[in-house]
């Protein structure tokens, strides 16, 4: 039976300091802190809760009135923003200790909303890594997605429709501002088919028929919301011209087949994307809970030579191909970069079972990779 085994975020904090714990909708962020960080005494305003949601909106005052000394955690502050003032008070004038947690950062940023100006650390929760899970299955990840009511649903399809049409639909074309719910409901299947590509804005709006500034203004929601994330082109060159062009991924897989119409059937190119995306992912969720500023790219030549990701400063370069047998030609990418820049580590990350060398380039299953990134072999 496929089960959750542990989270890796470490979200241990020194007494009368706060933090920000962010993260998209589902990723388990009220379990986590109720079942892994919360402790006897802890007092837990959850904003989701339509009653307390008014009390608090309509009167934030109550929770300096209200306040004994205790640790407080508000689950989704960005629901009533102004309790961040209250918050800034209790910690500059009682010492109180905050772990806020939020899905959002468009409303208070918008709103200017006060975040506390470095009194409390950021954390942010994603989507699970199979370092997480007991009896990892990867195309159930692939199909079923990261959250943990998808990949753990024996119906993960109707999960990621109810998903679909009442969380990204509906309350996030409320956060754009939008009442043409059609029209960005088209802009996020064309943004999952166009998931992991050079960002076109221009054919985006074509596609979609939407106005070039209307599309910018979606792409600026799902990354404001955490549903998605520009990855940066390297751009050091020092003989080839680079491409500058940013690419950008939505947040979980599984969304982003669902949204696509895809079915990553293992051998097809819709597994191959889906592969990479995943790698990603587990990318991204090492740097969040183990190294938050580490920097991840990816290089690309104007003549079409390519590596998936960078880490660092030319610490590791990373090839993804999703089939069980690597081959010579698969290495052209990392060959050229090698003429380029000097890496520490090159690597194809790939299905074969057991790891070998081919002309200098380390060829390591995805499972042995995600280990080893944890492990800080590539770093």
């Amino acid at each position: 039976m496929v089960k959750i085994i542990r989270r890796l975020l470490n979200l241990e904090l020194p007494k009368n300091r706060s933090a920000f714990l962010w993260g998209p909708r589902k990723t388990g962020k009220t379990f986590f802190i109720r079942n892994t960080f919360s402790r006897p005494g802890d007092w837990i305003i959850d904003l989701l809760q339509t009653d307390v949601f008014a009390e608090y909106a309509a009167r934030p005052s109550l929770l300096r009135e209200r306040f004994r000394g205790q640790r407080v955690i508000i689950d989704e502050i960005q629901k009533v923003p102004a309790l961040l003032d209250e918050v800034h008070w209790l910690i500059e004038n009682q010492k109180a200790s905050f772990l806020l947690t939020g899905s959002s950062t468009r409303k208070l940023r918008r709103g200017h909303a006060n975040l506390l100006a470095g009194r409390a650390w950021r954390r942010e929760l994603g989507p699970l890594s199979c370092m997480e899970v007991e009896s990892f299955d990867l195309e159930r990840a692939l199909s079923a997605g990261l959250l943990p009511p998808h990949f753990l649903s024996e119906r993960p399809e109707e999960d990621l429709r109810a998903y679909v049409a009442d969380y990204l639909k509906e309350e996030i074309a409320a956060e754009g501002a939008t009442r043409n719910l059609p029209a960005f409901s088209e802009f996020l299947r064309v943004a999952a088919l166009t998931n992991a590509e050079l960002i076109n804005y221009t054919n985006v709006a074509r596609e979609t028929g939407n106005s070039l500034k209307a599309v910018k203004g979606y792409f600026e929601v799902l990354e404001d919301t955490l549903l998605g994330f520009r990855l940066r082109p390297w751009t050091r060159a020092r003989r080839r011209r680079l491409i500058q062009t940013e690419k950008f991924y939505l947040f979980d897989v599984g969304v982003a087949n669902y949204l696509a119409g895809r079915r990553p059937v293992p051998g097809s190119a819709d597994f191959g994307k889906s592969f990479e995306h995943y790698l990603l992912l587990e990318i991204m969720n090492f740097c969040r809970y183990r190294h938050p500023d580490l920097p991840v790219s990816f290089w690309r030549t104007a003549s079409g030579f390519e590596v998936d990701f960078i880490l660092g400063e030319m610490k590791a370069a990373i090839e993804v191909k999703a089939g069980a047998r690597v081959h010579e030609g698969d290495l052209r990418g990392l060959k050229a970069l090698h003429e380029e820049q000097s890496v520490r580590h090159r690597l194809v990350v790939c299905q074969e079972r057991q790891p070998r060398r081919l002309e200098g380039i380390e060829i390591v299953p995805w499972r042995e990779f995600v280990e080893r990134l944890y492990a800080g072999d590539f770093l």
